[in-house]
């Protein structure tokens, strides 16, 4: 009796919403019988972008202006939101070639001393040894040999999407092994005995590695494997192998961030020309097309495109800006409430930004706030692999939710038994750059319980971080600097992070104001 009672709602229901519709129909001027109301345009439509005006449908010059201007905008911002990954690691690929004056598949950058403030590196750190290099598979497959001991790597394509790990959480599992990267229609050998086999849709990849710093807080063990036994070459060479240059990296002054400005769109056009079209989907290159990026044809703007586009990368940059430092999805919270306001790079957990396991698509603004922060797209950083990955938490606003100012002092206490096999860090960022906070009397704007083991520890075990532009009177060893006329934000990273950090059984607290 429910069923049928309910039903008869439905049907109820459905009946006055077909009579709705019907009542809607117009006997419009020039038909010989009604036409639904919502097929037809008016005479006159009041937008935000101004009046449109038409004849019997027909749209007056104005209004064609108007809509034109306002869908090639937002082509533009698009454009620039989505292909930001390209950029990103076409920047990272030119600062490495142009900026360090290396080869592909032939110089392999280390930071022997670690990563300091002058590099222009998103959100590098300063804790771990990079080891970074380009593998270009234009002409044939690479092999890649990562020596025993090797901490998280990762091989990213020209659009930053995973191709594979390497090191602990690789397939080798930390014992080291011979990689065989495959490019753009290249075929396994016969035989790939000995390789771990992995397949891009691109020419150019990089390849970033991590070693770990010794029990001392030093380098030298994880700067010197790589410098004895990581190798880089083509397959066709691997009867005799050339030898790689190792340059050392520490304290370059070499841009490898992206433009906010009209040079966005000029990066982007380098990486559709060289990849190719088949890395990316039909719809993100007639995104590009649309304005003018398209493979095999010259990017010449004229005046008033390129004014266009100046104004849509502004727009677009606003964007990026608004969903990094104040998303509006909780899933970009680490804790219920925005609890201390500490946020993820990967919302939902998926290196690929997927919701719902794709049923809902790609996570665009989750995708958007990880590459302006970021790089390295690993599954690594967003799984939960206990004591094996990576987890990292950011924050920019302090307990009341005021962004962080250099001018201020504030007090972080990072809780006991920090969940992390390795060790844990923190390093401030620049907004502006976000790269490291640079000031000459602090060239790494960071705290390592690894290798700052001279910090204080409080009775219970826990650590008080301090940042302001001057150190609390007797807190030396435990502040980082802060720069007065600037903001900063900064990320708590956990290398090897452990079952309390999944299940919050430790959480961090609020950065708090002290002044």
């Amino acid at each position: 009796m429910k069923f049928f009672k309910s039903s008869l709602a439905s049907a109820l229901l459905l009946a006055s919403t077909c009579l709705a519709v019907q009542a809607q129909d117009l006997k419009a001027s020039g038909y010989n019988m009604p036409i639904p109301e919502d097929v037809l345009t008016p005479d006159r439509v009041k937008t935000r972008l101004g009046l449109f005006n038409y004849f019997d449908g027909f749209p007056d010059d104005e209004t064609m202006s108007l809509a034109r201007r306002q869908v090639d905008l937002g082509r533009g911002v698009q454009t620039f939101l989505n292909f930001m990954p390209a950029a990103s690691l076409e920047m990272l690929y030119v600062g490495h070639r142009d900026g360090y004056g290396m080869k592909p598949n032939q110089d392999i950058g280390i930071f022997d001393e670690l990563m300091s403030s002058k590099s222009l590196w998103l959100t590098g750190n300063t804790d771990t040894v990079y080891a970074s290099t380009f593998l270009d598979l234009s002409d044939g497959p690479i092999v890649v040999e990562v020596p025993p001991g090797t901490g998280p790597g990762t091989i990213n394509d020209a659009f930053f999407r995973f191709v594979v790990d390497m090191g602990g959480p690789g397939p080798d599992k930390g014992k080291g092994g011979k990689y065989l990267i495959l490019g753009p229609g290249q075929e396994a050998p016969a035989t790939t005995d000995g390789f771990f086999v992995a397949k891009t849709p691109s020419y150019i990849n990089w390849l970033i590695l991590r070693g770990f710093l010794d029990e001392e807080g030093k380098t030298d063990t994880a700067r010197d494997s790589f410098k004895n036994c990581l190798k880089v070459y083509p397959y066709a060479m691997r009867a005799n192998p050339q030898a790689n240059n190792f340059k050392n990296l520490t304290d370059w002054t070499v841009n490898t961030i992206h433009a906010n400005n009209f040079r966005f769109y000029e990066e982007l056009n380098e990486v559709i020309q060289r990849e190719p079209s088949e890395m990316f989907s039909p719809e993100l290159l007639g995104m590009a097309s649309a304005i003018g990026i398209q493979k095999g044809k010259p990017f010449a703007p004229d005046a008033e495109q390129k004014a266009l586009l100046t104004e849509a990368v502004a727009i677009g940059n606003a964007t990026a800006r608004s969903i990094l430092f104040s998303p509006q999805d909780p899933k970009a919270y680490i804790y219920p409430s925005r609890d201390g306001y500490w946020q993820t790079g990967f919302p939902g957990g998926s290196h690929e930004y997927l919701v719902n396991k794709g049923n809902g698509g790609r996570d665009m603004d989750g995708r958007t706030l990880f590459f302006y922060l970021a790089t390295v797209n690993t599954p690594a950083m967003a799984l939960e692999l206990p004591g094996v990955g990576s987890q990292y938490a950011f924050s920019s606003r302090d307990s009341n939710g005021a962004y962080l100012d250099g001018a201020n002092t504030y007090k972080l206490t990072v809780p006991a038994n920090a969940p992390a096999n390795r060790f844990w860090s923190f390093v401030v960022y620049d907004p502006q750059t976000r790269s490291m906070l640079q000031s000459k009397e602090s060239p790494y704007p960071s705290k390592n319980n690894k290798r700052n083991q001279d910090m204080l520890v409080n009775d219970d075990g826990s650590v008080d971080l301090y940042f302001g532009p001057k150190a609390p009177e007797g807190k030396k060893a435990n502040w980082i600097k802060t720069i007065p006329s600037k903001g900063w934000f900064g990320i708590l990273r956990l290398y090897g992070p452990l079952d309390p950090w999944f299940n919050q059984t430790w959480k961090l607290g609020a950065i708090k104001k002290m002044n």
